[in-house]
């Protein structure tokens, strides 16, 4: 099968692409034909050499994948050739105290799928049958690649690492990015007012078009500013947040008495300096969220099937030109998903 191999890390990093054998699966595991497969900002970290677990190179990246099963190992009974599926990107191991509970983002022998082995930047791929979520009619390879990993993170961190009532008010970071453009819908779909960012008009256009009733410019220092006016001075009762370093701390200035900030990443920085005084004073939360449950990928894909949430794909290219979805993305001017589909 052809297969993009990331050869050395940099910004940009050494892609080719290969003959590599086909993969086959073990006992436990099917082959997955990839129809697409998203690019994610953990793609960039990978490809740069900027993550904190061990990376053997050459690796195939690629963890949003969408497809059909081609075959499957021996102890598979639940899945066909055929079969249209999703697979979970954060692979678990089923046995340890929080996988017991359902809770498999936090997995105590969690693997990253597309870093730690090989990902869906190919025309085939091996994973545990336990990855697999069965994709609903009427959500194609596309849209499933597209909210997969970026939607089912915003659907974790909306409906399960927190909660909304109708009515508050809730910020959404980088409403042209995958988590921000499904996080928008899923807080509309909840009853939210729905405050997002962006760096440019069109990305704030964009946000508008997703369903934020209002946008502020985040390329402006004092934007927190913006957004405690149209709140009335108030702020915000959730903030979906996934950019860290500085971004974190000036969502602080955005949250009401008793609020919530939500976060999932830390692209602008892993290390912040937190003013205690203020944050125990308002009750103010900070709340970690890494990853998604089975449950959250099932959501994401039901409300999809129902219209209740649509995939925002930016470009879609095809698998020779992996490397340059890759500086697609890295050049910040995409608004939505970025696709690989190999076939």
């Amino acid at each position: 099968m052809k297969a993009v191999q990331l050869v050395s890390h940099g910004a940009p990093g050494q892609f080719v692409l290969a003959d590599v054998p086909d993969p086959v699966p073990a006992a436990n595991e099917v082959v997955v034909r990839v129809r697409a497969c998203g690019l994610n900002r953990l793609d960039l970290w990978l490809e740069e050499g900027n993550l904190p677990v061990p990376v053997q190179l050459p690796r195939i990246p690629g963890s949003e994948i969408s497809g059909e099963v081609l075959a499957a190992g021996s102890e598979v009974l639940d899945w066909r050739a055929g079969d249209r599926v999703a697979v979970q990107s954060n692979l678990f191991c089923g046995r340890c105290e929080f996988c017991a509970r359902g809770e498999e983002s936090i997995c105590l022998h969690g693997q990253l799928l597309g870093v730690q082995r090989d990902g869906g930047f190919a025309e085939q791929v091996v994973v545990p049958a336990s990855a697999l979520v069965r994709l609903p009619a009427g959500v194609d390879f596309a849209a499933s690649a597209a909210l997969t990993l970026a939607g089912s993170t915003a659907m974790h961190m909306l409906t399960h690492r927190t909660s909304l009532r109708p009515g508050d008010w809730v910020l959404v970071m980088g409403g042209a990015s995958g988590v921000g453009s499904a996080a928008i819908q899923i807080a509309r779909q909840l009853g939210a007012q729905v405050i997002s960012t962006g760096s440019t008009e069109a990305k704030r256009q964009f946000a508008l078009g997703l369903g934020a009733h209002h946008v502020v410019d985040s390329a402006k220092p004092d934007w927190p500013t913006d957004v405690r006016e149209i709140t009335g001075k108030r702020g915000v009762d959730l903030v979906v947040e996934h950019v860290g370093g500085d971004v974190l701390l000036q969502c602080f200035t955005c949250v009401a008495r008793g609020g919530t900030i939500v976060t999932c990443g830390a692209t602008a920085g892993r290390e912040v300096k937190l003013k205690l005084w203020s944050f125990f004073v308002k009750e103010q939360k900070l709340v970690g969220s890494y990853g998604r449950r089975r449950l959250d990928i099932q959501a994401t894909l039901e409300w999809a099937a129902q219209g209740k949430i649509k995939p925002a794909t930016a470009q879609i290219f095809p698998l020779e030109q992996t490397a340059a979805a890759f500086v697609a993305l890295r050049g910040r001017q995409v608004m939505g998903k970025v696709l690989v589909c190999p076939a």
